[in-house]
């Protein structure tokens, strides 16, 4: 029924195809390429390309390393340290996609964004791999499963590929890309807001209609990071920032989106905080066992709905007594 297919949503896709969970982390790589065209701007404004280039350095770097204190630091054995993850993918994307920010005009940009896709789906298309050939998209199989085997050393979260891998990073970069062309529509004081959104809505619905016929000849696979799922996951980004402009900062409709606000000064520390702090078992101390089991098949939605009730919860703490964490 309709509530088995709101909670289906809320999970990850075994491998191809593509549920709502699969959009929340492209969707922060996204709204990275966003934040960066007004936070780089300003430094390149008042200083110069290398001040720029050194902050993106020192950010990316910081993030990286929180990435591995993240899966558990040198608390664990060092064979056991993972070197990508989702915290590291997002440093690496900022880190290249800022550099590239500073340092390219918004067409040369887009070639780059237009190369790492094409030179990407190239790449596992054509490129044969031992045991499986070329064009092999299955799990295990793949050129960028088969580049974490050979090259990717220590913990890899998968057996022996990750799903933050290395070659999975180049098509990762291209989202972030995505984000920046979305953050230089909304900078652009020739536009007005109803151009900026209708430039969003075409770019959404554009980039959903390319990725959705490329998922025919390249399937969209979040866990290997295919150049269809940059641009399906792309889509529904540029979709949601143009209702969210449009809701937020057109109409002013601002107060129910508060808990928004909760979320975007705190991102980090609701990262970090959900590794610490276990929302789901918080849950089913009110929603498990015998009035779970009564619940029947509104048990995991209402359980989905109590878990991010108490992370938003915790961000309304922390956002009430000024507590943020940045990088």
């Amino acid at each position: 029924g309709l509530l088995g297919m709101i909670a289906e949503q809320l999970h990850h896709k075994a491998w191809a195809g593509f549920h709502f969970e699969d959009l929340i982390f492209p969707l922060f790589v996204f709204i990275a390429g966003v934040s960066l065209v007004f936070s780089l701007s300003k430094t390149l404004q008042q200083t110069d390309r290398r001040t720029a280039a050194i902050r993106i350095l020192k950010r990316s770097a910081l993030l990286y390393f929180s990435g591995i204190l993240y899966y558990g630091g040198f608390s664990t054995p060092f064979e056991k340290i993972r070197l990508l993850g989702v915290l590291q993918r997002i440093a690496l994307c900022y880190l290249f996609a800022g550099l590239l920010f500073c340092y390219l005009k918004p067409k040369a940009l887009i070639g780059a964004c237009a190369g790492l896709l094409l030179g990407y789906w190239a790449m596992l298309s054509w490129i044969p791999v031992p045991g499986h050939g070329p064009g092999n998209f299955a799990e295990g199989a793949n050129l960028a499963n088969y580049v974490d085997q050979q090259f990717l050393p220590l913990r890899k979260n998968d057996g022996d590929h990750d799903p933050e891998g290395l070659l999975s990073t180049l098509p990762a970069i291209a989202s972030c890309l995505l984000g920046v062309f979305a953050g230089l529509i909304l900078q652009n004081p020739d536009l007005t807001d109803r151009k900026r959104v209708a430039r969003l809505v075409m770019l959404g619905l554009g980039c959903l209609a390319v990725g959705w016929v490329w998922h025919l000849n390249f399937p969209v696979i979040k866990k290997i990071w295919t150049s269809s799922f940059v641009l399906v996951a792309g889509g529904y980004s540029y979709l949601f920032l143009a209702t969210f402009y449009q809701v937020i900062d057109v109409w002013k409709f601002q107060k129910w989106a508060l808990p928004l606000v909760w979320i975007g000064v705190n991102p980090i520390t609701l990262y970090f905080g959900g590794h610490f702090i276990d929302f789901e078992a918080m849950a089913k101390l009110f929603f498990g066992g015998p009035i779970g089991a009564a619940l029947g098949p509104y048990q995991e939605l209402v359980m989905a709905r109590t878990t991010l009730g108490f992370g938003f919860a915790f961000l309304r703490y922390l956002y009430q007594r000024r507590i943020f964490l940045r990088v």
